[in-house]
């Protein structure tokens, strides 16, 4: 642990489902996975471009039984003290989320309000073509990922923030068959990601 951060871990229920919050305070950009351990490898990436860049980092994993998928608008309402202080000590979020769209399945895309900062975290993104593909354009993400709910809490941080949707294999190296093998992210990914965080804290005011 890095001297003047702290890592604090909640145990929360929302909507009947156990979660484990933890939140490792730093900067004030912030990286959140909200379905860590339901979206493989967006945990690990959060921890690690946090931990590389000085950021915030907020992730919520859920301990027990199978993993459930709650929205993240519904996320916001959560009886999470975690929650509440990230959105407070964070002016721009990062966050971090998985799609296994079929017709999409090299396709990156950051939605979320703050569409400055989503061109920031694109460029380095971008970088990984031809094996990914990193979509900035809203009018090209598919409406169920552009993250513009304004009680998704990625968009409620004074500056909101950008949501990124990775498919299976920017996020995780495990065999879909190998179960119990750890989340790894894919080297490339977590470089891209973790350099246009930089970049955002490089740009902040201040």
């Amino acid at each position: 642990m890095e001297h003047g951060e702290r890592v604090d871990i909640e145990r929360v229920v929302i909507e009947g489902v156990e979660f484990e919050a933890a939140l490792t305070v730093r900067s004030d950009i912030g990286l959140l996975a909200l379905h860590g351990g339901k979206e493989g490898g967006t945990a690990e990436l959060a921890r690690e471009a946090a931990a590389r860049t000085g950021a915030t980092a907020l992730v919520f994993t859920q301990p027990a039984g199978t993993p459930a998928h709650i929205p993240s608008h519904r996320m916001s309402e959560a009886p999470s003290e975690a929650l509440r202080e990230f959105l407070s000590h964070v002016s721009l979020a990062v966050s971090l989320h998985g799609h296994l769209r079929p017709d999409a399945p090299r396709s990156v895309f950051l939605g979320g309000a703050n569409r400055a900062a989503a061109l920031v975290l694109g460029r380095p993104l971008a970088l990984l073509a031809p094996a990914f593909e990193t979509v900035t354009d809203l009018e090209l993400i598919p409406a169920g990922l552009r993250g513009l709910n304004p009680r998704n809490p990625v968009n409620l941080t004074r500056a909101g923030g950008v949501q990124v949707e990775l498919p299976l294999a920017a996020r995780t190296s495990r065999p879909e068959e190998d179960r119990g093998a750890p989340e790894t992210p894919p080297r490339a990914v977590a470089d891209a990601l973790a350099a246009g965080v930089a970049e955002l804290t490089a740009r902040r005011p201040g």
